[in-house]
């Protein structure tokens, strides 16, 4: 059994910072918005950690927090070292979580599951990604020129930082499923899409099943950053296997507008809390909504020595109640 249900986390207040490409799509309000990739600093990772700063200095003084129980967050830089510089400033005590794109869904999981046994009262979790940072990390440094196929993603550059709490708020954190780790052979780091739409699909089965749930259960399914390559293959996994869902949304193939970008869609682990946060969450209509975070588990390393690249997938199930009393 992969799957628990939460009876008091829920989520009191968010903050979001985006980058110059993220403004070009659908979704324009953002808590902040850089319009240079430097943010005013010497480095992209000084710029990235000027980032999960700002989030978490707005959240504990928009909250007059006098105290933070725990701080969880995850990111994509070598040994979390944009994390931890960081919270090098804060001293509250903190939880490192690596699932590549998956960071921030694994982050809340930790973090309920010490609200909801009542180990601590509050918790932020925070994630971020920056495009200067993981590109050159992982692919090549923007610098270099290389070009981007078709089914590539493009990092999203932002950072989101989110308060929960065991106080009843509006945004409950319901349910989640630890994902499992799949590797279903695909060896092409360009195409992140192939290798995570297999895990997505299999969190989401045993999510469905192991809750007795049917997808329309749900107003709206979300997967992290499949881009529009891999939700293609995600739906096509459901369709092979008979789960038919009507009320699926991608966040990596909405966040970067197919115009705009002649490449798959938007990768990295900000790229679900900030269409979360920032439009999901606006909508009213969606007041049961599933967050399938997806990570793509390969290292430079790994892929030079042409392995096969594992991925993970993490469910987080939220409920909206408009009404209080």
């Amino acid at each position: 059994m992969a799957s628990y249900k939460f009876k008091n986390v829920f989520i009191a207040d968010s903050y979001s910072i985006a980058g110059p490409n993220e403004v070009k799509g659908s979704i324009k309000d953002y808590d902040q918005i850089i319009t240079d990739y430097y943010f005013g600093m010497k480095t992209f990772e000084e710029a990235e950690e000027k980032m999960q700063y700002a989030c978490l200095d707005n959240l504990i003084k928009n909250n007059k927090l006098n105290k933070v129980d725990l701080v969880v967050s995850g990111e994509l830089s070598n040994q979390l070292a944009i994390s931890s510089a960081v919270m090098a400033k804060f001293p509250i005590p903190y939880l490192g979580c690596y699932s590549a794109c998956a960071s921030f869904n694994e982050s809340l999981i930790v973090a309920a599951n010490m609200l909801d046994s009542k180990k601590i009262k509050n918790s932020l979790v925070l994630t971020s990604s920056h495009i200067n940072v993981a590109e050159r990390q992982f692919r090549y440094p923007i610098e270099y020129g290389a070009p981007k196929i078709k089914r590539s993603t493009l990092t999203a550059t932002g950072a989101v930082g989110v308060y929960l709490t065991n106080y009843k708020t509006k945004i409950k954190v319901e349910s989640a499923t630890i994902g499992k780790v799949v590797d279903y052979g695909v060896s092409d780091c360009l195409n992140m899409g192939a290798v995570m739409a297999p895990a997505a699909f299999t969190t989401l089965k045993e999510h469905l099943e192991e809750f007795k749930r049917d997808p329309n259960y749900y107003d709206v399914i979300l997967t992290g950053d499949l881009g529009r390559v891999g939700a293609k293959i995600f739906k096509e996994l459901l369709k092979v296997n008979n789960i038919k869902i009507d009320n699926y949304i991608d966040a990596g193939s909405l966040l970067f507008k197919e115009e705009d970008f002649a490449i798959s869609g938007s990768s990295g682990p900000v790229t679900l809390p900030l269409v979360v946060f920032n439009k999901i969450l606006n909508n009213r209509k969606y007041k049961r909504i599933l967050l399938l975070a997806t990570g793509s588990l390969h290292s430079p390393t790994s892929v030079n020595q042409k392995k096969t690249i594992p991925a993970i997938c993490h469910a987080i199930s939220l409920e909206v109640e408009d009404d209080l009393s």
